[in-house]
């Protein structure tokens, strides 16, 4: 049967579908404009929202397994995403793959993992036979925290975490996806080989580009007063700050073994995510 990919036209979604299609496997992108979806081959567009319950079931009919990239971040994304779920158990899916969030529960320090937690508890109560991955941190997206003065900062104290490359979630999810049955129920954790400090993450950083990268740590009030001046709203600051709680907490720090035994090979280290993105001159 069709298998059905969502966020098609980002980073993690793109990736996997061209993985699939690049295995020959029967493709349905689920894309907000059909216009920017990629052309790949044994691929089909269907133009669907996440608020939009009669097009997703539209979209999904006949598609036996998807791979549900969480909505973007916004206050109500808790109540799109289980439209979503209805609107596949509605269409006669019969497996969803999710990309959660590690240490999802309502508790979570990380604000953003307790909208993950809400969607996996509707997830398991629906009747669709599941797969949660549980990514860490984006290795990828890590120069992206780097201030113009080459300073992170954050009240990520002494923290660590495990962060994982998005190509090592991408292998990981399209080995559950081709064979789904083997994976039904289960909850992965997918991270990198070990975990870093900000500080070591800096470093590695200063490394690998020759730019001095440092880590300075903040405190709470600091923190939010050096990011009021982007003018977010309360839940996203609340949602920047706490990434950095949440590692000093330690609720990111634990290593799994889930992308080695789901791809076959080790997890790529932080230093080769950052060779891999370095542009080529």
């Amino acid at each position: 049967m069709t298998l059905a990919v969502t966020g098609a036209t980002g980073r993690l979604g793109g990736r996997v579908a061209r993985r699939l299609a690049a295995a020959a496997y029967p493709l349905r992108l689920l894309v907000r404009d059909p216009g920017r979806a990629p052309r790949l081959p044994g691929a089909e567009a269907a133009v669907a929202d996440y608020g939009d319950p009669a097009a997703l079931r539209e979209a999904l009919a006949g598609a036996g397994t998807v791979f549900m990239v969480s909505a973007a971040e916004s206050p109500d994304r808790v109540d799109r995403h289980r439209a979503f779920i209805d609107a596949a158990a509605a269409a006669g899916v019969r497996h969803l793959v999710y990309t959660s969030f590690v240490g999802a529960s309502p508790d979570a320090t990380f604000t953003l993992a307790r909208d993950h937690a809400a969607t996996e508890e509707h997830l398991r109560a629906s009747g669709l036979t599941f797969t949660i991955l549980r990514d860490n941190l984006y290795a990828d997206f890590l120069p992206l925290m780097v201030g113009e003065d080459g300073v992170i900062r954050g009240p990520g104290g002494d923290g660590r975490a495990a962060v994982v490359a998005q190509d090592d979630i991408a292998d990981a999810s399209v080995a559950v996806l081709r064979d789904p049955a083997t994976h039904g129920g289960a909850t992965y954790d997918l991270t990198g080989p070990e975990a870093l400090s900000f500080a070591e993450m800096a470093a590695t950083m200063s490394a690998e580009s020759g730019n001095p990268v440092r880590y300075e740590s903040e405190t709470l009030a600091q923190a939010y007063a050096s990011r009021a001046r982007y003018g977010a709203p309360e839940w996203q600051v609340q949602a920047w700050v706490s990434t950095y709680t949440a590692v000093a907490a330690g609720e990111l720090a634990a290593v799994s073994p889930a992308v080695p035994r789901l791809t076959g090979r080790p997890a790529t280290p932080f230093a080769e995510v950052l060779r891999g993105a370095r542009p080529q001159r």
